[in-house]
C-alpha cells in the first residue's frame, strides 16, 4: 500500500479517538511500500510514534507521515534550485 492510501483506510476501518494499541491491532500488519521498494508495517512505524491516542484520521496519518522511515522520502539532501552558497556572505546572482 503507498502512503497516501492509507488516509482513507483509516477512515474505513477505525473509529475515532482511537488508542494506538487498537490501530496495531487493526490495521498494523498492512505493509506500506517505499518508492525504493522496501516496504514497513503501519505497527512498526508507529512503535517510533509517542503518541497513546489518535483524535482523527488525519491526526493517524500526519503521525504515520513523521514516523516513516528514510526509506520514504527520497533523495536526502536533494536540491532542485542549485548548490547552496559556501559562504553565507557571498552575493548570489539571479
Amino acid at each position: 500500500m503507498r502512503l497516501p492510501e492509507t488516509r482513507d483506510l483509516f477512515v474505513r476501518t477505525l473509529e475515532f479517538p482511537a488508542s494506538a494499541e487498537t490501530v496495531v491491532k487493526t490495521v498494523g500488519g498492512e505493509a506500506l511500500d517505499a518508492p525504493n521498494g522496501t516496504s514497513e508495517t503501519i505497527g512498526e512505524v508507529l512503535e517510533r510514534c509517542p503518541e497513546e491516542e489518535f483524535y482523527s484520521a488525519d491526526d493517524l496519518y500526519d503521525s504515520l507521515v513523521m514516523y516513516v522511515s528514510d526509506a520514504f522520502i527520497g533523495r536526502k539532501f536533494y536540491d532542485d534550485r542549485g548548490s547552496q552558497p559556501a559562504d553565507p556572505d557571498e552575493e548570489v546572482s539571479f
